[in-house]
């Protein structure tokens, strides 16, 4: 038997006992032997360890219960954890069974605790964590709140993505001990899955406790971590509803948590925000719109509008740049500012991007020859990995020829996964599309990426544009692109221009072409093949001099 077994008659006096129950207890057979009573065995187990209560207060019990069967778990001095379960008989006596389950035991131990703690870090599940938030909404008063901190770590799938898998775990292990070090023995901390954790602050007695938890927050994971050789750090956004104030049921607190969270994000990430009422309706209203984009994908509800650059050399037209517009039949022209990043968000602009490429590669190749397209790529259509076969399959469909095109991309798509974006833009020079950059200037600008990769553009952004005639602008700023452009031989294109002053300024700093309200708004495509046509220039025979040439459209 596995068990030790034990056999008493109606007198208390043992009848059997097998070797099993002396091995279990390092019990001597010339003390536990027929004939000793129930008491003189475990006076025995007393002497030699294995028993630490008191004797006579554990036979009353056991002998006072000797008539019924039962069961009960005793854990030993070193230890273990032993099954004992006591079977009566017919005549009055009793069969004691002793099992060790202590293997058993640690193992249901071990399967409690997975249920209800995250395996990586040991944290409150997202299980554990709504058990004990249960627990503590009751108790909330108004002088008595409770504050549900949402925290959603900034970019960690990029440092998954760039750095590795392993990486993102050990930074994960470090934030998991910052955030505990950052509370008090009553609140708890809870990781509710990927890069997402919580905190429960109880005993709240105003926003001002919470806002100090938030600060304390920032500043341990502010801090840079050390993973595995690699030095990282990171920011987090943090959505925080007050019980009862935002809700005394579990389902209202959470969601209001929640809604606060994606605040923080659309707010720019690395901040916090505290649950508002309009935060509701205003998910309500992202959702419908979504809704809509879906619909307006497959109803086909866009439309592609072109806006011309020109060379500020001679004013001659030198390309389009496509944007995607939206017409909806209710609301009228939705910017683009409103539904590109729920598009990025859901991956519609995979669908929405290979749309517009097709469509405006098609339209341009109706453009005179000289005449170059500029398409917008997102960071997402990049992840794809698809890219350089949707541009074969758009080129080879409208018989635009490659050098025409030009794609426009953003130092996102750099930062999130530099190599394997560089990879990308190689195949598609390989095809013999020219690449731009977008932008310089609003992100990090890091000037690696134009010795990394031959950009055939740098796009200068209107924010430079804008204050450039001012004592304090941003013409030093503008030289200083156009210089770095030229020694690398790549041209650039300053946006936003809308006065003749920028114009003038731009073009006596070398900027090369201008893009803007100055010379022409977006049109769509039946008005713009009309102007490139009527924006030609003058044949050399006619005007041997360029300055006679005519002045482009104000």
């Amino acid at each position: 038997m596995t068990q030790g077994l034990l056999l008493f008659d109606s007198s208390q006096r043992l009848v059997i006992c097998n070797q099993r129950y002396l091995d279990m207890y390092g019990l001597s057979a010339e003390i536990v032997k027929p004939g000793c009573s129930f008491r003189d065995v475990i006076a025995h187990r007393k002497q030699t360890g294995s028993f630490t209560g008191d004797v006579d207060r554990y036979v009353v019990r056991v002998l006072r219960d000797v008539g019924q069967r039962n069961a009960m778990i005793i854990t030993t001095p070193d230890g273990r954890s032993v099954q004992v379960v006591n079977e009566p008989l017919a005549d009055g006596g009793w069969v004691a069974t002793h099992e060790d389950v202590t293997e058993q035991r640690q193992a249901e131990e071990r399967i409690t605790h997975l249920a209800h703690y995250d395996a990586l870090t040991d944290l409150p599940n997202r299980t554990l964590f709504h058990e004990q938030l249960k627990q503590e909404l009751p108790h909330v008063a108004a002088d008595r709140q409770l504050a549900v901190l949402y925290i959603d770590i900034d970019e960690f799938k990029s440092i998954n993505d760039s750095l590795g898998h392993m990486i993102g775990d050990e930074l994960l292990k470090a934030v998991a001990v910052s955030l505990r070090a950052c509370v008090r023995e009553t609140d708890f901390v809870a990781r509710l899955g990927g890069d997402e954790f919580a905190i429960v602050q109880t005993g709240v007695t105003g926003a001002d406790e919470v806002t100090e938890l938030v600060h304390r927050i920032y500043d341990a994971i502010r801090a840079p971590y050390e993973c595995l050789g690699h030095h990282v750090t990171t920011d987090a956004s943090i959505g925080i509803a007050l019980a009862p104030q935002d809700g005394s049921d579990l389902d209202q607190i959470l969601k209001n948590a929640d809604l606060a969270m994606y605040a923080a994000k659309a707010a720019g990430r690395r901040t916090h925000r505290f649950f508002r009422p309009e935060m509701d309706a205003q998910v309500r209203a992202r959702r419908v719109l979504e809704m809509d984009l879906r619909q307006a994908i497959v109803d086909g509800g866009f439309e592609v509008y072109y806006q011309p650059c020109l060379d500020l050399r001679d004013g001659r037209i030198t390309g389009c740049e496509a944007l995607v517009r939206w017409r909806h039949p209710q609301r009228g022209i939705i910017s683009p500012a409103d539904f590109v990043p729920i598009a990025e968000e859901t991956g519609l602009i995979n669908q929405l991007g290979e749309w517009v490429l097709t469509t405006a590669c098609a339209e341009a190749a109706t453009w005179p020859d000289d005449v170059r397209l500029a398409v917008n790529v997102s960071p997402v259509q990049f992840k794809s990995g698809t890219l350089a076969l949707k541009v074969m399959a758009a080129l080879g469909a409208s018989g635009l020829a490659a050098g025409r095109l030009e794609l426009e991309i953003t130092e996102a798509v750099l930062i999130r996964d530099d190599d394997a974006a560089l990879a990308i833009l190689h195949q598609l020079r390989a095809i013999g599309v020219r690449i731009a950059l977008d932008d310089f200037g609003t992100g990090y600008s890091s000037l690696s990426y134009l010795k990394r990769f031959p950009f055939d553009k740098i796009k200068i952004d209107r924010c430079f544009v804008t204050d450039i005639g001012e004592p304090e602008g941003s013409a030093s700023i503008v030289e200083a692109v156009v210089n770095i452009a030229a020694a690398r031989h790549m041209t650039t294109t300053a946006e936003g221009v809308e006065t003749e002053q920028q114009r003038e300024l731009l073009r006596a700093l070398g900027c090369s072409e201008m893009q803007g309200y100055l010379f022409s708004p977006p049109r769509p495509g039946a008005d713009i093949k009309p102007l490139l046509l009527a924006h030609r220039p003058m044949p050399a025979a006619a005007s041997p001099d360029r300055s006679r040439r005519r002045k482009p459209a104000a």
